[in-house]
């Protein structure tokens, strides 16, 4: 999500970490790391699984790209059509397992025992679950997935507003127009954010109640017990690094692309993988320079800055847009998806299948991917509150953000591309001709003052990119060190590293393709974790104090 960006990086938790269940510290010594060649803190065969086969994979798409190019193209449908009930239905059992949380006996527990207290305000813990959720997705998406979903992906089947002939057919007008902001918010709305907070909950009950290191394998205590320790404990962190790799990957992909995009349309920069490639060295070089300053300093306040940034993007597109017609949207489109919100969670006899296989699938699998990024951030700043204030805060908090911000460039999208479909630029870019990257800025071009307001969509798209390469190294370390928070720097160096080679690989090994190929291959056998997981949060909420 968001999706999904952690822009603040991870915070420190102030006060010491108190141990409230004693059985859960049996096996910790087991975990501890030992300080190898070059400075790594190698965590049993964790990190060198998974550091060898990144760069494995790396040599493979970049030696043999033609051939990565022609298996990625194929994986991505195969995988999309074999498991999207699968997806489907794990993100749905993920929603119904925290609404019941929320209404559950447990729900009253608190995060860090009964007498710890929140670590942040209300309003900072807002804000930093806001950030969670801000990211290069919903640059990248916001304008695209609901003028897409209005006009040609047709969800639940609801007819085109356009005729063959490029007419508008206006008895499809306004229905077409809610289901494209509806589809898209389904995408950004509860099922991510149970996603992320299934992962988050985990994590924080985990280490704030029961002691154990900040990393994947801990919250499979109650389930495997001491063999968390071995190498069933190597298997799931192993995995959590790949699916994050891989998601942290596909996203700057797209933020590579829509960049570039930006520069050719105000400065006339070529487009193509070449240059590309060039903006990811570039920016994975200033995410090392703050990775080799030790804290993020730097790159938080830029994160601060980017976040004002957006939040002035989001405004003037709503004011000087068609604000009335956007706010109308902003309605229509929230109670369509209410009202829809089953039918579109439906995993069988689905006949939209360009829909569910082509976009809800590959979304569900990068939530996924992204949960144990995301959910290590929001756990890390969540103690103190309690089961219950955690998941309602967390479903609706960002998925508010999130359904505000495709309202508003959404909906002004698509009132471009209703009101003038001839001339509209967005009309050409993504309805004529799909082009993703362009459609923020096609969008913007409608609008006064269209070079400053791209330049700045650009400087958001950069500094997005930054601080996620530069957050999502450290979370990969964390859990190759075994839950960690002071790994050593050349450790991270090699994370920051190879997120940017590994974009650059499947960029060159198929594009756009690739990049979602991979992202859902790693997202399908952690889902399965997931799912896991969720049990062994059960027993873990059973065993706590009454």
């Amino acid at each position: 999500m968001t999706d999904e960006t952690t822009t603040q990086g991870i915070p420190e938790p102030e006060g010491p970490v108190e141990i409230i269940d004693t059985e859960y510290e049996i096996g910790q010594d087991n975990v501890e790391g030992a300080v190898g060649p070059f400075g790594f803190d190698i965590h049993n065969p964790v990190f060198a699984i998974s550091g060898v086969t990144i760069v494995l994979f790396v040599f493979y798409a970049l030696v043999f790209h033609d051939q990565a190019a022609a298996a990625f193209g194929a994986l991505r449908p195969w995988l999309t059509g074999t498991f999207d009930w699968f997806f489907l239905t794990a993100a749905n059992i993920f929603v119904l397992f925290c609404l019941f949380l929320v209404v559950s006996p447990w729900g009253g527990i608190r995060l860090g025992g009964k007498d710890a207290t929140p670590d942040y305000s209300y309003a900072g813990w807002f804000a930093m679950l806001f950030a969670a959720g801000m990211g290069i997705g919903l640059m990248f998406f916001g304008v695209l997935e609901p003028v897409y979903h209005m006009a040609v992906s047709q969800p639940l089947g609801v007819p085109s507003p356009f005729a063959e002939d490029g007419s508008l057919i206006e008895e499809n007008v306004d229905a077409a127009r809610r289901m494209g902001l509806a589809a898209t918010i389904f995408h950004w709305g509860l099922h991510p954010w149970a996603i992320y907070a299934v992962v988050a909950l985990a994590l924080a009950l985990f280490t704030f109640n029961k002691g154990l290191p900040l990393t994947i394998r801990s919250a499979f205590y109650p389930i495997f017990g001491e063999r968390v320790w071995g190498w069933t404990g190597h298997i799931i962190d192993t995995l959590a690094v790949f699916a994050t790799l891989f998601g942290l990957a596909t996203s700057l992909g797209f933020g590579a692309q829509q960049a570039n995009a930006g520069l050719e349309h105000v400065f006339g920069v070529t487009n193509s993988v070449n240059v590309q490639v060039i903006l990811i060295t570039l920016i994975t070089i200033v995410a090392l320079i703050s990775v080799l300053r030790g804290l993020d300093g730097g790159v938080k306040v830029l994160s601060e800055i980017n976040m004002v940034l957006a939040a002035v993007l989001l405004l003037f597109v709503l004011f000087v847009g068609p604000t009335g017609v956007i706010l109308s949207d902003f309605v229509a489109g929230f109670g369509t998806y209410l009202t829809e919100l089953v039918p579109l969670s439906n995993p069988v006899g689905r006949e939209d299948s360009g829909y569910v296989e082509g976009w809800t699938s590959f979304y569900w699998a990068w939530w996924v991917s992204w949960s144990p990024f995301v959910g290590m951030f929001i756990a890390r700043v969540s103690r103190g509150r309690t089961v219950r204030e955690f998941i309602i805060c967390v479903l609706i908090i960002p998925s508010i953000v999130c359904v505000l911000w495709m309202a508003v460039f959404g909906g002004a999208a698509i009132e471009q591309v209703l009101s003038d479909p001839e001339n509209s630029a967005v009309k050409a870019q993504v309805i004529d001709s799909y082009n993703p990257p362009i459609s923020l800025f096609a969008m913007l071009e409608g609008l006064p003052m269209s070079a400053i307001t791209s330049t700045l969509g650009i400087v958001l798209v950069i500094v997005f990119f930054v601080t996620s390469s530069d957050s999502g190294s450290l979370v990969i370390d964390t859990i190759t060190a075994g839950g960690k928070i002071d790994a050593p720097v050349p450790q991270r160096v090699f994370w920051c590293t190879f997120e940017g080679a590994v974009a650059i690989a499947l960029l060159l090994g198929g594009g756009l393709g690739a990049l979602q190929a991979m992202v859902i291959s790693t997202g399908l056998p952690f889902a399965f974790v997931l799912l896991l997981m969720c049990v062994a949060i059960l027993r873990g909420l059973m065993s706590e104090p009454k």
